[in-house]
């Protein structure tokens, strides 16, 4: 079989280091002989089409990447949203860097169905607020939405989808959509006039997923600008960051909201403020820390309350929600990209757009067999 001997090697360690990975490891994940790597990186040696292909799956590169020659070019290797994501967090992981990058990647995808479609996408035109009046943008925020006041993660996010946000959730399971566990990344936004995108780590609770949404949908509206947040961000009371927290509080539980709640039956311990509030929780799709944070801000809980309540809530047990089952497989697409873009992949492979095959990498790679339980869960959805 004919060799490729035009092999950039440098391009090869260049994504080696951005990796963060040896070349022997490299080795054993493509298949391709520790011996013959080490030749190509040395100059006397090449790859078939085939490895080069595995090579560059492995990377995440096209395979013309490491044929072409010349030095890499980061500028226009990446693109602005992912430089200023970076910046603002240079010790990002290879792993995250890669979840970043496959966002965007599946923004362009869901841009083309639309297109080969010739399908009406609506506009992402929210409201022109005052980033400075943060109460004021979050509740034109929330008429805009067009908010219920029984919420769940789906609903906020099929309402921020409908207004023409693409919004990513990554799975619990170990694969391409998991974040590192050891990684404290809770999500990000990439800002694009046109489509711009949310990704949203998952997390045991499903509050803490509803948070990180509206929270990354503050930088998108107030700052117009991409965002990467760690836990703590979604603490942070200077900033940007504190804006942000600010107008997630307020579009979560506005102050209709709180007005409902009875401050007299509120229990001395602050162990019983979940169960003082589980009904508002469970109504509104969100954690009792945000509904006491917000309590805080209009004077109607003291500090001194509010830690304590932090600090129990920090040592206190509580039983996680049960794991669900990859028997469902054909499912997760739906849960990763949500409806819109999985029903865009389904229109494109009826309107014969595109082939089976491409519809199968489009869904995570869904098999043939998963790729029809899922259009039948479609169907009778």
């Amino acid at each position: 079989m004919d060799r490729i001997e035009s092999i950039n090697a440098e391009r090869i360690e260049w994504c080696c280091a951005e990796r963060g990975t040896a070349l022997d490891s490299v080795a054993a994940a493509t298949g391709i002989s520790d011996s013959t790597l080490h030749r190509v990186m040395e100059g006397e040696g090449g790859l078939t089409f085939r490895q080069l292909q595995s090579l560059a799956a492995y990377f995440n590169r096209g395979v013309l990447f490491f044929l072409e020659p010349g030095r890499v070019n980061e500028r226009r290797l990446y693109t602005p949203q992912f430089r200023t994501l970076t910046s603002q967090k240079p010790d990002l992981s290879p792993k995250v860097k890669d979840l970043i990058e496959k966002a965007e990647w599946f923004r362009d995808v869901f841009l083309h169905l639309q297109e080969e479609l010739g399908t009406v996408r609506s506009e992402f035109s929210p409201p022109d607020v005052d980033p400075s009046d943060v109460q004021v943008a979050a509740r034109e925020m929330r008429r805009w939405l067009g908010l219920r006041d029984n919420n769940s993660f789906e609903t906020y996010r099929e309402a921020v989808e409908t207004k023409g946000v693409l919004v990513l959730r990554s799975m619990g399971y170990a694969g391409a959509w998991q974040f590192p566990r050891e990684s404290t990344v809770a999500g990000f936004s990439l800002y694009f006039e046109l489509c711009p995108v949310i990704v949203v780590r998952k997390q045991e609770f499903e509050a803490r997923q509803v948070f990180t949404l509206i929270h990354e949908l503050g930088h998108i509206v107030l700052h117009k600008d991409s965002f990467i947040d760690d836990d703590e961000d979604l603490f942070h009371y200077q900033g940007r960051e504190r804006d942000a927290n600010r107008f997630a509080g307020h579009v979560l539980v506005p102050k209709a909201f709180l007005d409902q709640i009875n401050d007299r039956s509120r229990p001395q311990n602050t162990s019983s403020y979940d169960d003082w509030l589980r009904e508002y929780r469970d109504r509104w799709g969100v954690s009792g820390e945000v509904i006491l944070r917000r309590l805080l801000d209009v004077g109607r809980l003291e500090a001194d309350q509010y830690e304590a309540y932090r600090k129990w809530r920090a040592r206190a047990h509580v039983p996680l929600p049960k794991r669900g089952s990859r028997q469902y497989r054909h499912r997760e697409p739906i849960h990763i990209f949500g409806q819109s873009y999985v029903r865009s992949v389904f229109d494109a492979l009826y309107a014969k757009r595109i082939t089976l095959a491409k519809a199968s990498s489009y869904l995570d790679n869904l098999k043939v067999s998963d790729l029809h339980e899922l259009e039948a869960h479609l169907a009778n959805s």
